[in-house]
């Protein structure tokens, strides 16, 4: 089976997708949420419905978007991804920074890069994310979230280079509806580069959009 230029509906999903007015745009909506889930949910009394140590999360998420900045250009990025996630800490720390610390990993099965020459198809696993769930005890409740794994393509990524890359980079969301079900949603930078493996390794940004349906779950 032979994977080499994009089919039209590829072509036409990044079209679709991939719009620097769009992800701007979320991306100035997260923030916004962010911070007033922050400033307006604090002091509400409903830890009950917060993630606790020793809990879970299970979530289904996807995220789509655009090279930006230093970097190859012309490039659009849209994955699918499962996350499995636990509460290692209880809440601590001061005022509006206080939270509980999760660790968590992402499996991939579905990436779809879209570069100049045509649509790469891919996998991926993220063995670490370092995510900081803000304590806001409200509807709304921003987190922070830092991770990043391996990327494996039937072609090379960006062209002529690697068919195995590292995508790493941070992440800042809101938890909407945070009891045992929630929805996210996140902007995050993510760079895609072979981390050295080849002699030309100029790298992907990507600042993206991603949404995702999860559930935390108690310890009993």
């Amino acid at each position: 089976m032979v994977l080499s230029s994009a089919p039209r509906s590829g072509r036409l999903l990044h079209q679709m997708c991939f719009t620097g007015g769009i992800v701007k745009r979320a991306f100035v909506v997260v923030f916004l949420l962010s911070l007033a889930g922050a400033a307006a949910a604090r002091g509400q009394s409903t830890a009950d419905r917060m993630p606790q140590k020793g809990g879970t999360e299970f979530q289904i998420w996807s995220g789509a978007g655009h090279s930006a900045l230093n970097g190859v250009a012309k490039t659009g990025v849209w994955d699918v991804g499962v996350r499995y996630g636990v509460i290692l800490t209880n809440a601590h720390g001061p005022g509006f920074l206080r939270g509980r610390f999760e660790y968590a990993i992402d499996a991939v099965p579905m990436y779809l890069i879209f570069q100049p020459r045509g649509t790469v198809y891919g996998v991926g696993v993220n063995p670490f994310a370092f995510k900081w769930n803000f304590d806001t005890g409200g509807l709304l409740a921003p987190y922070f979230d830092l991770g990043g794994g391996v990327l494996f393509t039937s072609r090379d990524v960006p062209s002529g280079v690697s068919n195995i890359n590292f995508a790493s980079g941070p992440g800042i969301g809101v938890n909407v509806g945070h009891g045992k079900e929630h929805w996210s949603l996140e902007v995050r930078w993510l760079h895609i580069s072979d981390a050295g493996l080849t002699n030309n390794n100029p790298g992907i940004n990507v600042l993206q959009v991603r949404a995702g349906l999860g559930w935390f779950h108690r310890k009993e």
